[in-house]
């Protein structure tokens, strides 16, 4: 009996779609769980740029992005936070991918529910450790 053979840009993709929800994960407090936005270090690129356009520009380093989300999170004002893809369309050249997609996200802030969602891009490398963020953005809609 063979083994079946998966296309290489099959097999990327779904790399790409596991380290995308990864990503996502690092943020989900729900259900009196800890966030846990630290792994955004593994995930990206210890370079890597973060950027938000919307509705206030802001650029990040890593740790700049890390710090006051790990802290939001973690002391009670931002709790059953999650935020997920709903849509995306990912190009893959080699071993380099950009990603483009739409995201929904919801939670309780200072006591209010609220549910919004955005629009985010990811650019992504191979390394020799395996796919990593090398950057991203976000904007999220008003």
């Amino acid at each position: 009996m063979s083994e079946i053979e998966i296309p290489a840009a099959e097999h990327t993709k779904a790399e790409i779609d596991a380290l995308t929800a990864e990503f996502f994960g690092a943020f989900d407090n729900r259900g009196g769980k800890a966030a846990d936005v630290a792994r955004i270090r593994r995930l990206m690129l210890p370079g890597g740029v973060i950027v938000v356009t919307g509705p206030q520009y802001a650029a990040y380093t890593v740790e700049e992005f890390i710090e006051p989300r790990e802290r939001l999170l973690a002391d009670g004002r931002l709790v059953e936070f999650a935020e997920w893809e709903i849509s995306e369309r990912t190009d893959i050249a080699g071993d380099i991918a950009c990603r483009f997609g739409e995201y929904a996200k919801a939670g309780v802030m200072d006591g209010e529910p609220f549910e919004g969602g955005g629009t985010k891009t990811m650019q992504f490398v191979r390394t020799p450790e395996g796919w990593r963020i090398a950057a991203f953005s976000w904007y999220d809609h008003p």
